[in-house]
């Protein structure tokens, strides 16, 4: 399957067809440093961008997905000048200065889910925006109602509750609303990055269950960080906004947790020894408890104060049901490793994942199953047997996730080929480079 060529921006992977992965003779042992995190790079980028005054914003990261905010935001006004991995953004208090314009945001979830609120409180403005081919297959009614609840002027120009979409500047009233969660934490978050600029306070109420709170906590602490007032209980069921301004900070962002994960998983298969420099168990990130996955599976894990050290086994331990429900984005990798196990491996609680980039829980299973693997689809998730991967050449369903997991069994199998590995450019275009270091073979079609 070709992915979406419009959606790939000048940063990323391009000119692939095609990909083979190949193991070195011993275990992998390294370290590294992580590119910088997805999850904090978009909600930073666009609270700077409507807060009043300037922001630094040091360590993001240059992905398809923050090409396409940064992108959107010029054509919004903002000026934001880009050197190296730091972005200094000149604030807008939300009062974007181009007052109509198409804007289009490519495969991204947060683009997709965050730039809608930031849009609807602009006092004067009437702006199409416009995603992906795949983004525009995934609903986005839950937060639109959350949003016109609060008083937004956002019409389907196309399909309702899909994108495209036009949003008018409106006068926010504020006051409760009401919301979902069990879909995407995103459309909470986005709900939240609006309302410091609502009339009167908002109160967010969470009508059943949050699928990831840790990404609702991490758009939480960069409001604060921003200078927002926002109260919030333990278990994020009621958040209050007060009618503040974000103002302009000078940031450091964290390297990726995602990211980070493949590379311990590298370890983990090869009885290996990675060590990750910059970053630590405590943050927000939820993948970052992959690390006890991997520990439940026989590896040893050392958490130091600035990294993170993963030393492999020589026999991963399986017969375990895991819920990754909290840290959904690793279930690709964890199905990936567990075929070599010594049992099989269910994973559970991730109904959700069938919505992202592609359908993950059936890329997986099809993925496994040409690999020669035995493994059962699930509603929820699915359950992985021992095996011995054969050589194969397997789709990316134009999904990074689904992309990066897979090219971990190249790390023990020869022969494992990857089509249109360029949609890895969504969150991480230096991830074969980064391989290729490590001394795995990559060659490129």
């Amino acid at each position: 399957m070709k992915g979406d060529l419009k959606a790939r921006s000048p940063w990323a992977l391009s000119g692939v067809n095609e990909v083979e992965i190949n193991p070195l003779a011993e275990p992998i042992r390294g370290e590294m440093i992580i590119p910088g995190s997805k999850s904090f790079t978009n909600r930073a980028l666009i609270m700077a961008a409507m807060a009043e005054g300037t922001s630094d914003v040091s360590g993001i990261l240059k992905s398809d997905d923050s090409y396409w905010c940064i992108d959107a935001l010029k054509k919004l006004g903002t000026d934001i000048q880009v050197e190296n991995e730091v972005a200094h953004v000149c604030g807008t208090g939300a009062q974007w200065p181009t007052k109509q314009a198409n804007l289009y945001i490519g495969a991204s979830g947060t683009n997709g889910r965050f730039l809608p609120g930031a849009l609807a409180v602009g006092e004067e403005g009437d702006w199409e925006v416009e995603a992906s081919q795949r983004m525009s297959e995934r609903p986005i009614g839950t937060l639109i109602d959350a949003l016109k609840e609060l008083g937004a002027n956002v019409k389907y120009t196309n399909k309702e509750g899909f994108f495209p979409i036009r949003v008018k500047g409106a006068d926010l009233k504020g006051g409760d609303v009401h919301i979902s969660g069990k879909v995407s934490s995103q459309f909470i978050s986005g709900l939240l990055m609006a309302a410091p600029y609502a009339r009167n306070p908002v109160t967010v109420r969470v009508t059943d269950h949050i699928v990831q709170h840790a990404y609702v906590h991490i758009t939480l602490d960069l409001m604060k960080q921003f200078g927002v007032e926002v109260e919030a209980d333990g278990d994020l069921k009621t958040i209050k906004v007060n009618p503040t301004k974000y103002q302009g900070r000078n940031l450091q962002l964290e390297a990726d947790a995602s990211t980070t994960c493949y590379f311990l998983a590298l370890a983990a298969i090869t009885n290996g020894k990675m060590r990750i420099n910059n970053i630590t168990y405590d943050t927000r990130q939820p993948d970052i408890k992959m690390t006890d996955v991997f520990e439940k599976m026989g590896c040893n894990v050392t958490r130091g104060k600035d990294f993170i050290e993963l030393e492999g086994t020589e026999q991963l331990k399986g017969g375990k049901t895991i819920s990754m429900k909290e840290m959904s984005d690793q279930a690709l990798t964890l199905a990936a490793i567990a075929p070599f196990a010594d049992g099989p491996i269910t994973i559970t609680d991730v109904a959700h994942i069938r919505h992202h980039e592609s359908d993950r829980i059936q890329a997986a299973c099809e993925s496994l199953k040409r690999l020669g693997i035995k493994v059962e689809e699930h509603d929820d998730g699915l359950t992985v047997y021992p095996g011995n991967p054969q050589a194969a050449i397997l789709d990316s369903y134009d999904d990074h996730r689904v992309a990066m997991a897979l090219s971990l069994i190249g790390a023990r199998v020869p022969g494992i080929k990857i089509s249109d590995p360029g949609c890895v450019s969504k969150t991480c275009p230096t991830y074969f480079e980064l391989l290729e270091n490590l001394g795995l073979g990559v060659h490129f079609s």
